[in-house]
């Protein structure tokens, strides 16, 4: 689990992780996430880099901190992160990817076959 990539800082992937893991429904609402340390130890990383990446949440709105009890996913977090997550990508990904696809003369109809072949090919 521990398969980081150096494009992105650590913290960033822990924390695309764990919205990962609120978007997906495995942490609802009002339920604890893991705690700094398990997450630290599992990935074996500085704890530090682990609350930065649960910061990163609660700045946004999504996770809380109870002292003495950990982090939890707060009511609502769920549509809250889909909205976030997809205004971030709307302004910082689609650009990239739309100058990307311009640049190499790509049509609708060719991004949408070969999305939908390799949809049938994952769940094969």
């Amino acid at each position: 689990m521990d398969d980081f990539h150096s494009s992105q800082p650590i913290f960033v992937q822990i924390r695309q992780r764990l919205a990962e893991m609120i978007l997906r429904g495995s942490v609802g609402e009002g339920e604890a996430l893991p705690s700094v340390r398990q997450i630290a130890a599992d990935l074996s990383v500085n704890p530090l880099t682990v609350t930065k990446a649960f910061e990163a949440l609660v700045d946004i709105g999504v996770v809380e901190k109870r002292r003495g009890l950990g982090m939890f996913v707060k009511t609502g977090a769920r549509a809250e992160l889909l909205a976030h997550e997809r205004d971030k990508f709307l302004k910082e990904d689609w650009p990239r990817i739309a100058a990307q696809i311009k640049a190499l003369d790509l049509d609708l109809d060719t991004l949408l076959t070969r999305t939908n072949a390799n949809q049938g090919q994952t769940h094969e």
